[in-house]
């Protein structure tokens, strides 16, 4: 799966009692968007990690968002 970073992007997560916080600037919601997109169109299982020595600011919690299996439609 290939994922596509707009120039610029910024993005962060954290937790706050039990809540997941994402914040990103407008490049970051971009790049999130597209690879959310190709996530939907991969194989169920499969999942983009997210973390600070790959795409997240500093000090951010790991994110992992995964493609669970496909429901039919009614």
């Amino acid at each position: 799966m290939e994922l596509h970073w707009e120039e610029g992007f910024a993005i962060r997560v954290r937790t706050e009692g039990g809540t997941a916080v994402l914040s990103a600037n407008r490049e970051g919601l971009l790049s999130l968007a597209a690879q959310l997109t190709a996530l939907s169109r991969a194989t169920a299982g499969s999942h983009i990690h997210y973390d600070a020595f790959n795409s997240l600011e500093d000090g951010s919690d790991e994110l992992i968002i995964e493609l669970t299996e496909q429901r039919e439609k009614k």
